[in-house]
């Protein structure tokens, strides 16, 4: 018999001893909403406050502002699109996506075009 088949963990449960009665069903609820309760708290909340900040990290971004891409591009941004930007670096220019842009180091002192 394996130790983690499904029958050797419901044969360790403790059963009602003659005399006493079950715990009512809520009762194994509990430890199994507290588990959910901690996952959304410790992971799924801060994911999603981290999503609602990029987005509107993408929206700021405008022409003249200095960002880092995700693969740690050091670029200023010359133009923006909908969904793409074009960026120098260096000599090079480049068209990337706004998803791609990890953070924006040095904000431009011009108004926002669109």
């Amino acid at each position: 018999m394996q130790l983690f088949s499904p029958y050797a963990l419901l044969a360790l449960a403790p059963s009602a001893q003659p005399g006493q009665q079950a715990p009512p069903a809520w009762v194994n609820m509990v430890p199994l909403a507290l588990l959910v309760a901690v996952f959304y708290f410790a992971l799924i909340r801060p994911q999603q406050k981290k999503a609602k900040e990029h987005a509107a990290l993408l929206k700021a971004v405008r022409a003249g502002d200095k960002i880092v891409t995700a693969s740690g591009i050091v670029a200023v941004v010359v133009t923006v699109k909908e969904k793409t930007l074009n960026i120098r670096s260096a000599d090079a220019k480049l068209e990337i996506t706004k998803s791609a842009i990890a953070e924006i180091t040095e904000r431009s002192g011009e108004p926002s075009e669109s």
